[in-house]
């Protein structure tokens, strides 16, 4: 006797896509404007839709804030596809991304707020990161067949980047766009060639100097 095909799963109906949507837009723009004040019947009479309705997509506060956290990260991720990676200079490209995320974070304290109040963490974890690293691995990956950038810059130096930049906006303890913009020209510095070495690492000496193990008598004579 053969066995029934599984139920197919029914897709989402198209008004039920759209409440979703403006649920998750009503809340951006709540969490935005007042951080951790917003409750759910105000993100309900704001998008529109009963208490009902806004519960049956987000369970929780907490799933909401992180809705609205991932949606963010999206729209990153699509600027820096649509925007970023068609520039023609690509270290150009990895300055208006970076440059958007400061935008992005400037713009949405309220929000970056909530999510850390209730997450832990504002920073994309998982996929979300994932999606934003290569964007970046990208536009590096460019820049450096180009000859615009450092040769030894990595998607590690813009998550540090990143971080810096997002410490200043949260705490308000300079100008962003000053940070940002010494950073950018440290990346640009193609004649300065890869950083020092860190400290207690071998660095070569130029020729000619004293070899190591060199005695201090050698050293003096080395040096006069």
């Amino acid at each position: 006797m053969s066995t029934p095909p599984p139920p197919r799963r029914r897709k989402p109906r198209a008004d039920a896509e759209r409440n979703r949507a403006r649920v998750l837009a009503a809340a951006r723009a709540l969490f935005t404007a007042r951080g951790q004040d917003v409750q759910m019947p105000e993100v309900a009479r704001a998008a529109g839709v009963g208490i009902g309705t806004v519960y049956r997509h987000f369970p929780s506060r907490a799933a909401l804030i992180e809705a609205a956290g991932e949606a963010r990260h999206d729209d990153i991720v699509e600027f820096g596809r649509t925007v970023c990676v068609p520039c023609p200079d690509a270290a150009d490209g990895l300055a208006r991304y970076i440059g958007y995320i400061g935008e992005v974070l400037a713009s949405d304290r309220g929000l970056t707020a909530s999510i850390e109040a209730t997450l832990g963490s504002a920073r994309p974890e998982g996929a979300a990161a994932e999606r934003t690293e290569a964007i970046a691995a990208e536009l590096i990956a460019r820049a450096r067949t180009q000859g615009t950038i450092r040769p030894d810059v990595e998607v590690a130096d813009l998550s540090m980047i990143v971080c810096g930049l997002a410490a200043i906006i949260r705490n308000g303890t300079g100008d962003w766009r000053r940070y940002l913009d010494i950073s950018l020209a440290g990346l640009r510095d193609v004649s300065a060639g890869p950083l020092d070495a860190a400290p207690g690492t071998a660095v070569p000496r130029p020729s000619g100097g004293p070899r190591d193990g060199a005695t201090s008598g050698e050293r003096h004579q080395a040096a006069t």
